[in-house]
């Protein structure tokens, strides 16, 4: 084999290799959603699943990649289950279900989707892993992990604690439906309840690690907020005369609307402030102030979503940066914080106070949350402080807190943007 061939297989095989990826990063929740269904065992549909890849990655390079590489996984996995059951002995009822599932095809005359039911796979799954036998913190996890396809140092990072921490937690999650013997099927409607916090918590917890992703080169994964906007929406018609519902429905699509300015035509961010509102998608806007309108019409008054909307429905609605109403945003955080507190929370607060009123105030504010511990690893922290101490003049201690910054961060995007404003200061 020549030195040109060799280099023609090897940049082949590494093509593949990026296919794959890019096809699991999209299509894996929804795989393993599929084969948790089929098979009744979220651990073993994931272990489908990386069997499946598996293949791909030693057939993909000499066939080249399918035309729909996801519904190729999901068939190879569907095979390895046929195969595992068949080696067991364990034909029966199951077996069965899995050739008519095989076999089956869409209804086109099939009725419209029932409101009163969950008919999508994905987000059948999210309510089994909000299921009220594991912990808060567990489902969380369980859900990030599975549904967004997010690592386990991502979910770490949204959580704020260590990787294996939330290793251990996804572990006893899946161990403890199993041993539970939790169905893959739709829970009854009086169950809604216990579960709707949890799955409003994880779905918005996707939507923000689309919106700004916690490590990697991209500044943002679009495709992890479109899914969760999705599961939103669906969430929303099953139960309609819940607010939350349509204020996380309102709170995403108004934050999506900015998609279109978020980023250079390179891939660089551009931040709030700098933003080109031309570009934000009124159509959407339009969509999350009805939304809004929707949720406020349950007369139940408005929740954490809801409070979260409206501070975002002022960006949306204000026609330049210097017209927005900071003094209305810091009032909407104060309530958020008191219904809902969070160092977050309070770390927005400041950034809002900054706005309206001056960055000492602020800054007061941050050096409390400096002092508390509760944000120490969290690099937004520092990067305000120093946004603050550069408004004050401060530039020696402002370039020292970008830096620090920088250093947590686990996007490369962000990582070059922090260290940009140390060197312009």
């Amino acid at each position: 084999m020549t030195a040109e061939t060799g280099s023609g297989a090897a940049e082949n095989a590494g093509r593949s290799r990026r296919a794959v990826e890019a096809v699991w990063r999209i299509e894996s929740a929804r795989i393993v959603a599929t084969l948790t269904r089929i098979v009744g065992d979220l651990g073993l549909a994931e272990d489908l699943a990386q069997e499946a890849l598996v293949d791909a990655l030693a057939q993909w390079p000499k066939s080249g990649v399918p035309r729909n590489a996801g519904a190729w996984l999901t068939a190879v996995a569907k095979r390895k289950a046929i195969d595992g059951w068949r080696r067991a002995e364990r034909r029966g009822q199951r077996y069965a279900a899995m050739g008519h599932d095989l076999a089956s095809r869409v209804d086109p005359d099939a009725p419209p989707w029932d409101p009163n039911q969950i008919d999508d796979d994905l987000l059948r799954l999210v309510f089994i892993s909000c299921h009220p036998v594991l912990s808060r913190e567990a489902q969380v996890a369980l859900t990030l992990r599975v549904v967004g396809g997010l690592t386990s140092e991502e979910v770490a990072r949204a959580f704020l604690v260590p990787t294996a921490t939330v290793q251990q937690r996804i572990v006893r999650a899946k161990k403890t439906l199993s041993a539970a013997k939790v169905p893959f099927e739709v829970p009854d409607r009086s169950e809604y309840p216990e579960r709707l916090s949890s799955v409003f918590g994880v779905l918005y917890l996707i939507f923000n690690e689309g919106y700004a992703a916690t490590a990697g080169d991209d500044w943002m994964r679009p495709e992890l907020c479109h899914e969760a906007l999705r599961l939103a929406r669906q969430v929303a018609e099953l139960v309609p005369r819940e607010p939350e519902a349509h204020a996380l429905v309102a709170l995403m699509e108004l934050q999506a609307s900015r998609f279109g300015a978020r980023t250079t035509r390179t891939g660089e961010p551009i931040l709030l402030l700098d933003q080109n509102r031309a570009k934000w998608d009124r159509a959407q806007i339009v969509r999350g102030q009805k939304a809004l309108v929707r949720a406020d019409a349950t007369g139940r008054g408005r929740g954490s979503y809801g409070l979260q909307a409206a501070i975002a429905e002022c960006h949306a609605t204000a026609p330049t940066a210097g017209d927005t109403d900071w003094g209305r945003i810091v009032l909407l955080y104060e309530a958020l914080g008191r219904l809902a507190p969070s160092p977050v929370v309070e770390l927005n607060r400041a950034v809002a106070v900054s706005m309206a009123v001056g960055p000492a105030s602020a800054l007061r504010i941050v050096d409390q949350l400096v002092d508390a511990g509760d944000l120490a690893g969290y690099h937004l922290l520092p990067s305000v402080r120093g946004e603050l101490l550069a408004r004050l003049g401060r530039k020696k201690e402002a370039r020292r807190e970008f830096e620090r910054a920088a250093r947590l961060t686990g996007n490369e995007r962000e990582r070059s943007v922090l260290l940009a404003k140390s060197a312009a200061l």
